[in-house]
């Protein structure tokens, strides 16, 4: 029976939080969220597993009493996995930004798979999930521990139903552990001596089990209750749209990611040097893909802003050349390793924060060109709220920019899971603005001052 509503668990890098999903509309009824704070440890610094999932009893248990819930999906982050023991009791999961794994770098290059096999470029501190474990099991009294490795959005599966699983959506994001071009393990999981440990993968869209009889009576969700196998967050956004779409198109999902995913765009090489690699979409594809950390970013710059540019600042922006030269978040992205600077000091926060949103765009437009992108952008998560990034993408990309309709493209991904295929979600087309000439004239003096091939 096809549910009416899908409870999902989304855990993004900086929040968690559990949305209600009408299955009819997509339209997300109820909505929580608690921040994903890291833990110092010891043993190293770590997500506070525990804490959300108490968090997501009780909210669970809420959107029951009030709408019922039907069915659970799961959507999170990428480059992370949970390591549990022999009782299946979870270590500490290590936050990814620690920089524990660049000390044993030189050992870990020397196993690790290169592009051609996994599509997945080396990537600094523990961004490469692959590089996290290496580190994990040099540690002989955690090698020894280790029964099974399952990826982040399967953790919270196996909370739920005691099955194990990983899927393909997570292994897929940049982790060296997968071959997305053949479908299976890399070679770097036998040289990580976890061959049988890594837990099975699984579609995203398959269902997991049902939920366990403990959870049932924490909750008041019957036990038995589907739960999916679960999805990474980017993928989530882009599930919807391979399910019912033709033809060449690109998602941009956007939040502390900023990751733009070609589907049917031109083929080409692709540099891992400037964060590309291939993604595995939810039905086993590869996907090339660029990213980088343009919600950090956006909060760095901003520096707790919430000015409006006027149009006046708008016009004074362009007039003045005014402009952020990558790289914001110098770690990642298409201009990693570059020192960010501005063209000129800005006058005052409205062109601050034009010069900002323009920036998110030309990085955005940066990612879209490497992966070959073709056809209508469609832009979900914050910055489709945005209509400075939107103005400027809309002005450069010629086949059209769209903006989700959904307040949470992640969110509406995961329900998708739960439900019979069906049409794409609407989307609203952003139009081109009125200043398009001299935005792209500001994008061609950027491209020109980094040196990159500048956009016609």
């Amino acid at each position: 029976m096809t549910p009416a509503r899908i409870a999902v668990i989304d855990i993004g890098k900086t929040n968690a939080k559990l949305a209600l999903v009408e299955a009819e509309t997509l339209a997300e009824i109820a909505v929580v969220t608690r921040p994903n704070r890291v833990l110092p440890g010891p043993p190293w610094p770590h997500f506070d597993l525990e804490g959300h999932w108490q968090f997501f009893l009780h909210h669970l248990a809420d959107f029951h009493a009030r709408h019922g819930v039907d069915a659970i999906s799961v959507t999170t982050h990428g480059a992370s996995a949970v390591l549990l023991d022999g009782q299946g009791r979870a270590l500490p999961m290590l936050d990814y930004e620690h920089p524990g794994p660049d000390a044993l770098a030189g050992a870990y290059d020397a196993i690790r798979p290169d592009f051609a096999q996994t599509g997945s470029p080396r990537l600094p501190m523990g961004l490469n999930l692959g590089a996290q474990l290496h580190w994990l099991l040099s540690d002989p009294d955690v090698a020894g521990r280790v029964a099974d490795v399952v990826t982040y959005p399967q953790y919270w599966g196996w909370r739920l139903t005691g099955e194990r699983a990983s899927d393909v959506t997570s292994l897929g994001c940049h982790t060296d552990l997968w071959n997305p071009w053949a479908g299976r393990f890399s070679d770097l999981v036998e040289r990580l001596g976890l061959t049988g440990r890594i837990a099975p993968a699984r579609r995203a869209n398959e269902v997991l089990g049902g939920l366990l009889p403990d959870v049932a009576q924490a909750t008041g969700i019957p036990a038995g209750t589907p739960v999916a196998v679960g999805i990474h967050d980017s993928n989530a956004s882009l599930f919807a749209h391979v399910l019912g779409r033709q033809g060449a198109f690109s998602v941009v999902s956007t939040g502390t990611w900023v990751v733009a995913m070609a589907v049917g765009g031109r083929p080409g090489a692709l540099d891992p040097g400037r964060d590309v690699l291939v993604n595995v979409n939810a039905l086993g594809a590869p996907t090339p893909s660029a990213r980088f950390m343009g919600g950090r970013e956006f909060e760095i710059i901003r520096a707790g802003s919430a000015a409006e540019p006027s149009d006046r600042d708008r016009a004074a922006a362009l007039d003045a050349g005014l402009m952020i030269l990558p790289a914001v978040e110098p770690g990642s992205g298409p201009f990693r390793g570059r020192t960010m600077a501005w063209t000129r000091p800005p006058a005052g926060d409205g062109q601050r924060m034009a010069a900002l949103s323009w920036y998110l765009a030309l990085m955005t437009d940066s990612c879209l060109r490497l992966v070959g992108a073709q056809g209508p952008v469609i832009v979900e998560g914050p910055f489709a709220r945005n209509g400075d990034f939107l103005d400027m993408l809309a002005a450069l990309r010629g086949e059209g920019v769209e903006t989700a309709t959904s307040a949470t493209g992640t969110s509406v991904g995961a329900a998708l899971l739960c439900l019979p295929p069906r049409a794409a979600p609407a989307t609203r087309t952003w139009p081109v603005p009125a200043r398009a000439d001299a935005l792209r004239l500001h994008a061609r003096r950027w491209y020109d001052r980094l040196g990159d091939s500048a956009p016609s």
